[in-house]
């Protein structure tokens, strides 16, 4: 059995990529590994975060050893929690990166740990070449890259991206496993009532954080074409102005087809969201991978996605859902299309699709690499 620390944010910061970590955590701990998570004291500084608050309003997990200690922006800090792991002594820690801001404090406590000569680095790269470009990102992730000695990706845009910067150390890509730890699937009913959501009204579900490369402003345009009055529920947290979104839907004349519920979605809320829809819609102008698809895997819940990036990888069409073309035309086609077939043609489908995504896989993978 191997002793394993994943570096990446955790409880008592909140989102998804804590929620993944945790699970992973619980993954190697159920398979008999010593595992821990070393998170962030100091995330983002508040003027680069575009969220309410960072901070999670529920309870610490009980079964999870998580060390509160990386500060992102502190260099004394970097070269104490290097020092820290590296006496530690783990046999592999597993090492979470989603944005070039952090690869200076990462890449940093990663090579006092190799110091050691001893502990192999594995990084969970989410993106490589991030959403959003600011100065810095490309020579950040050149120094964050070299302190690794393998990578785990969940897309194969990802794994190209990562290609461009490092062609020769291992890689290998993974689906993204199912979040199966928001509880069971609650029927449809239920769920809107839990919400105070209409009953007997079509409802189309735009869930997670709202940022521009994630198209809410493409859908709200198709809501205005499709045929039947379908109600779209937008339910996340605005991570940029939302008053240009106000603004189209006052313009588009369409507020009595969108219910807005734009607060963070705490993970006790998030099965009734899921389940009271009918169909998730992820209408991005681009895409690595998206932890919104495996989540509708757990709660066997079809899709509508968009071309881009790994998405018709992961929602084959007319099985798991529909593809279409990153347009308001394509998606409000792709709506209606929906709508007009029977109910449970997916379901066998979503079952089929929701075997390949183990967290198991994960772990062998991540164990087998180094």
């Amino acid at each position: 059995m191997a002793s394993i620390i994943i570096i990446g944010p955790a409880h008592p910061l909140r989102g998804g990529l804590a929620t993944f970590d945790e699970r992973l955590c619980r993954q190697f701990l159920n398979e008999g590994h010593q595992c821990s998570i070393y998170s962030f004291s100091l995330q983002y500084p508040s003027f680069l975060f575009p969220g309410t608050t960072q901070y999670s309003s529920e309870p610490a997990p009980a079964d999870i050893d998580i060390h509160t200690v990386i500060n992102s922006v502190n260099p004394f800090n970097w070269i104490k929690v290097g020092n820290r792991l590296k006496k530690e002594r783990p046999d592999i820690i597993v090492v979470r990166y989603w944005l070039p801001f952090m690869g200076p404090a990462l890449g940093t406590i990663l090579r006092r740990v190799k110091k050691n000569k001893h502990t192999k680095i594995v990084a969970i790269t989410d993106n490589v070449i991030p959403h959003e470009k600011r100065p810095g990102d490309h020579s950040f992730t050149k120094y964050f890259l070299k302190s690794c000695d393998a990578f785990v990706t969940m897309s194969e845009k990802v794994l190209n991206d990562l290609r461009t910067f490092e062609k020769t150390k291992p890689a290998a890509q993974v689906l993204h496993p199912l979040y199966d730890n928001f509880g069971d699937a609650v029927s449809s009913a239920s769920a809107r009532q839990e919400l105070n959501l209409p009953l007997n009204e079509k409802i189309i579900l735009f869930f997670g954080f709202i940022r521009r490369y994630k198209g809410l402003d493409i859908l709200l345009e198709a809501i205005s074409l499709v045929n039947e009055p379908y109600k779209l529920l937008v339910a996340g947290e605005f991570y940029e102005d939302e008053k240009q979104y106000l603004e189209q839907i006052a313009h588009l004349n369409i507020s009595d087809k969108i219910i807005l519920r734009t607060n963070f979605i705490p993970d006790s809320e998030v099965k009734y969201y899921i389940c009271a829809a009918d169909v998730i819609v992820q209408p991005y102008r681009s895409a690595t991978q998206s932890g919104v698809t495996p989540l509708c895997y757990h709660f066997e819940k079809p899709m509508i996605v968009t071309n881009v990036g790994s998405l018709p990888v992961m929602v084959p069409d007319m099985k798991a859902g529909i593809v279409c073309e990153p347009t308001p035309q394509s998606i409000a086609e792709a709506i209606d299309n929906f709508f007009s077939i029977d109910a449970n043609h997916f379901t066998p489908f979503l079952k089929e699709e929701k075997a390949k995504y183990s967290w198991a896989k994960l772990t062998t993978t991540l164990l087998g690499i180094v």
